[in-house]
C-alpha cells in the first residue's frame, strides 16, 4: 500500500480478533519503522514499551477505563517520552563529522537546558510523530491501528515501572479490525483549518 492510501484508509479501530498474532518479524518492522521518525536534534526522545504480557495487559486494561482494545489488539505499544535525552547529546552526533559534532553538540544544552515546558514539549511532539509512523506502517502492512489517551496516567506508570525523567505519551494499539471504524463523524471545512500567512 502506498502512503497515501495508507493515510487515507487508517482509522481508529475500538474492535480486534483477540486472537490474531503478530509474529516477532512483524512486531520488529513495524517498531524498526517507528525508529526512524524524527526528532529535534536527532535526540530520540521517545521510548517504545511493547507490552506481551498477558497479565500486565490485563491491568492496564483496568486503568485504561476497560477498553477492550488494549488487551485484544495483537500489539499494545506505549510511547514514553524521555524528558531528559538531550542531556547526553554526543551519543546521537557519533559517527557525523567531527565539524558537524563540534557545531550541533554543544547547541543542544544549550538549547534545551533549565527549559523544562520546552523539554516536555519536545518529547511530547517527537512521540506524536513516532504513533503517526507506527500507525502509517502498520496500515501499510494490513493492520489496523488506535491512537490511544484514555488511561490513568499515574496507575500506567506504575504498572510499567516507567522512570522519573519519563512521562506517557501516548498508547498505539495495532492488529486485525473486526469491526469496521463509525463513518468519519465530521471534518471541517479547509477554510476553517488551513490559514494562509495570518489569522
Amino acid at each position: 500500500m502506498n502512503t497515501i492510501d495508507a493515510i487515507k484508509q487508517r482509522r481508529a479501530i475500538k474492535h480486534y480478533d483477540s486472537q490474531h498474532e503478530m509474529s516477532n518479524e512483524e512486531i520488529q518492522e513495524l517498531m524498526s519503522l517507528a525508529m526512524l521518525s524524527p526528532t529535534s536534534f536527532n535526540i530520540q526522545n521517545w521510548r517504545f514499551v511493547v507490552v506481551k504480557d498477558k497479565d500486565l495487559r490485563q491491568k492496564i486494561r483496568v486503568a485504561a477505563w476497560d477498553q477492550a482494545q488494549v488487551t485484544d489488539a495483537s500489539l499494545l505499544v506505549i510511547l514514553c517520552a524521555h524528558l531528559k535525552s538531550w542531556a547526553n547529546p554526543q551519543r546521537y552526533w557519533v559517527n557525523a563529522p567531527q565539524p558537524v559534532q563540534d557545531f550541533l553538540v554543544p547547541m543542544i544544552e544549550e538549547f534545551y537546558k533549565e527549559k523544562e515546558q520546552l523539554q516536555r514539549d519536545e518529547a511530547m511532539r517527537s512521540c506524536g510523530i513516532a504513533a503517526q509512523t507506527l500507525m502509517l506502517a502498520a496500515k501499510s502492512l494490513g493492520y489496523d491501528s488506535c491512537p490511544m489517551v484514555g488511561y490513568d496516567a499515574e496507575q500506567v506508570a506504575k504498572l510499567i515501572k516507567l522512570p522519573d525523567d519519563y512521562v506517557i505519551s501516548m498508547f498505539v494499539v495495532i492488529g486485525k479490525a473486526v469491526k469496521a471504524a463509525w463513518p468519519r463523524p465530521g471534518q471541517l471545512s479547509s477554510e476553517e483549518v488551513i490559514i494562509e500567512n495570518h489569522f
